[in-house]
């Protein structure tokens, strides 16, 4: 499993955006990229010139760390979705979005990717009734996706009942059985990330 040691705010603002790391303090005034949006470190504020090779390799990380995704399997996707037809990096993303750790925080299971990754790994996930806890699952169209009828009870999933949540129109998630099902496979449109893949293609072919 991927694991950065370290504050994860520190990371939002050495990458310049919020990865929403930490959840709902994201969004909250409490979060670290708000109070101090500058590359962390003694000399951050005045760190200004990146080169083309650092403006590409800043992409990569930016993504790496928003879906907890260590280089090796990074690199996979990558050459995976150099064989697919259509366009590489717009492929390479819709791979990493259909990781299931991805898919139950689109569903607003957890917080942040982090706390759904746990909750996988933890076995409180099914697929197409199949209990599943490897977070880098990959899930297909069709796929039902649901919490175990015995960890129903648990407290972080009885907060979801009734809850209205706003996700893509890729997914469904009914909040009172906690039932879910992948309507279809996500397409670039639906990735709200302020990534430029077209970057990390580049610094790849390099």
């Amino acid at each position: 499993m991927a694991k950065t040691v370290g504050p994860d705010c520190r990371q939002c603002r050495r990458e310049g955006c919020k990865l929403f790391l930490k959840g709902e303090r994201c969004t909250t005034k409490k979060c670290a990229f708000e109070r101090r949006p500058v590359i962390p470190g003694q000399h951050g504020a005045s760190r200004k010139r990146v080169t083309e090779y650092g403006t590409q390799l800043r992409e990569k990380q930016k993504v790496k760390k928003a879906y907890g995704i260590l280089e090796k399997q990074f690199r996979r996707y990558y050459e995976e979705a150099e064989r697919m037809k259509g366009v590489t990096g717009e492929n390479m993303l819709s791979l990493i979005e259909r990781r299931l750790d991805n898919v139950i925080y689109r569903m607003g299971i957890g917080s942040s990717r982090s706390e759904c990754r746990q909750i996988v790994n933890h076995g409180h996930i099914t697929v197409n009734g199949k209990s599943v806890n490897i977070a880098s699952y990959r899930v297909k169209a069709g796929d039902v996706i649901a919490v175990k009828e015995n960890k129903k009870d648990l407290e972080m999933f009885k907060d979801l009942k009734g809850m209205k949540i706003v996700m893509p129109k890729w997914l469904e998630f009914n909040t009172e059985t906690l039932t879910g099902k992948i309507l279809d496979l996500p397409k670039r449109e639906d990735i709200d990330l302020n990534i430029k893949e077209h970057l990390i293609i580049e610094l790849y072919s390099r």
